[in-house]
């Protein structure tokens, strides 16, 4: 694709990036036939090779970016599925990312769109303030009439009840059951916190118990990836530092063999690091450091070997492919793999690769177009019958939920009860 940047930004590096990525486009449009929001809308703008069109306008000179444009580029969920399709190696992820920001400065938004996205910048990253929050919506259902109509579909998203925290996944360090092989820092996230505290414990439990010391730092924070997605820097960047710095004086004190997530949308960012931070003085080598020892946990659980399974239950599961763990990690095996070595029956649900609707905060964004994602998938899910459905990600877990009677867990919550550890709540006993 020919570009034409104007000459004020010739020498912005981000747009450097995104020249060098437009140009590799050829236009093929194969992007399309993967691409969630074009499947619903059938609107080439609202399809990867539209949205290419448009960053490209915007970089050019004498093009003033509408409302209609940023609408097109929010609507995108960031799925990944074009990368994976894509025969040219267009990294549409990095492009979308520079854009995004750059496109928040050129277009006002309106004022209930910049309320919510405000209100979510500074709750989500917390989980102190997000489990208040929380707890206050039964407060906020009652008074829901006086609040912007794109606030409501919070309300019907937050759960009647939160479970109780976590009892083992807690700062400080987990010893390894026998001989340590490996030690470990696991990112335990922070919606994951006050939604899925379960999930960190049925790591902790599976890592320990297959002998890796687990290390949780009392000060580590959120990853940063919720708002950085939305488009915000300021405060998505400070959070990326500093975790970048908790795991690096982890890494020079007494070392890690990897920086476990479990949470994959986490694990997409968090593999970023080394390239958003490539331009800081002060924080690239250590950013590149840290990438280096990101590991999704299905990863570290495979290197590890799961070993004899005690409870084969032989359930039938269904096992999600959460965007950001198999087009933005490239881990699609290693999950499978683990499931059936653990005596569970996996079955593949049609149109893994489309998106669920969840996409961080996509779903509090963008509620239309995610509910009908959400349908979608549950239908697909529902189609193969499972006793259970099985993911790597909160965010996905949330939103199939949402969709489908049948129970949905973490993939660690499964493989933790096949090993031993209690049966994840709402899971047959087969």
């Amino acid at each position: 694709m020919r570009t034409d940047i104007a000459p004020h930004l010739s020498q912005d590096p981000g747009v450097k990036v995104s020249e060098e990525i437009l140009r590799a486009c050829v236009h093929c449009g194969f992007c399309n036939a993967t691409c969630p929001t074009y499947l619903l809308t059938g609107n080439e703008l609202e399809g990867p090779r539209g949205r290419i069109y448009l960053i490209k306008n915007i970089l050019e000179k004498g093009f003033k970016p509408s409302r209609q444009t940023l609408e097109h580029i929010d609507n995108c969920l960031g799925c990944l599925a074009c990368e994976t399709t894509c025969p040219s190696g267009v990294d549409y992820s990095r492009l979308l990312e520079e854009a995004r920001p750059r496109l928040d400065k050129l277009v006002k938004r309106p004022f209930s769109d910049r309320l919510l996205r405000a209100m979510l910048t500074r709750l989500l990253p917390h989980s102190g303030r997000f489990r208040f929050a929380l707890q206050m919506s039964g407060l906020g259902r009652a008074f829901s009439f006086l609040l912007p109509k794109n606030m409501k579909p919070l309300l019907a998203m937050a759960p009647k009840r939160l479970p109780q925290a976590a009892t083992v996944a807690k700062p400080g360090v987990v010893p390894a059951e026998g001989e340590r092989r490996l030690r470990v820092a696991l990112l335990t996230g922070c919606a994951q916190q006050v939604l899925g505290p379960q999930i960190n414990d049925a790591s902790v439990r599976l890592l320990t118990r297959l002998g890796a010391e687990v290390v949780i730092p009392k000060d580590m924070g959120c990853c940063g990836a919720l708002t950085f997605h939305m488009g915000e820097r300021k405060r998505s960047r400070k959070l990326m530092a500093h975790n970048i710095e908790v795991w690096h004086r982890e890494l020079e004190g007494e070392g890690l063999d990897a920086i476990v997530l479990n949470t994959s949308g986490c694990g997409t960012a968090v593999r970023e690091y080394d390239y958003i931070f490539r331009h800081d003085p002060k924080l690239a080598d250590k950013a590149r450091v840290v990438t280096e020892r990101v590991r999704d946990i299905s990863e570290v659980v495979a290197d590890l070997g799961l070993g004899e399974a005690q409870e084969a239950a032989g359930l039938k599961v269904a096992y999600h492919d959460a965007c950001s763990l198999q087009h933005g990690q490239k881990v699609k095996d290693a999950p499978r793999q683990l499931l059936r070595a653990a005596g569970f029956e996996v079955v593949e649900v049609p149109e893994a690769h489309i998106c669920c609707g969840s996409a961080g905060t996509y779903n509090m964004l963008n509620p239309a177009l995610a509910q009908q994602l959400q349908a979608r998938k549950a239908e697909r899910i529902e189609q193969v019958a499972p006793q259970v459905v099985a993911a790597g990600n909160i965010g996905c877990m949330e939103q199939i939920a949402g969709g489908t009677r049948v129970p949905v867990v973490h993939t660690v919550e499964l493989l933790d009860w096949a090993t031993g550890g209690p049966r994840p709540a709402g899971v047959p006993r087969g």
